[in-house]
């Protein structure tokens, strides 16, 4: 084969390839078209509203572990 024709049937494919694609794309993207959409509701109905505020203070100003074991102890077998 010569150049010419090869290059002639790639760029055939490659533009049919184009082509093909713009037609999937444009049938596909069609679709979601025909999908009816939700009507949003005038009377608000399920919409809640929660308002409060923040306290003035932290309830906890410093957290503190409850510890029940004097510092510095060694337990059976242990060794500072």
């Amino acid at each position: 084969m010569d150049s010419k024709r090869v290059k002639f049937m790639l760029g055939t494919a490659g533009a049919g390839a184009i082509i093909a694609a713009g037609v999937l794309s444009f049938a596909i993207g069609d679709v979601n078209a025909a999908v009816p959409q939700p009507v949003p509701s005038k009377s608000g109905a399920g919409q809640t509203v929660t308002e409060t505020t923040a306290p003035s203070e932290p309830e906890t100003s410093i957290a503190m572990p409850p510890i029940t074991t004097a510092p510095y102890t060694n337990g059976p077998g242990e060794t500072h």
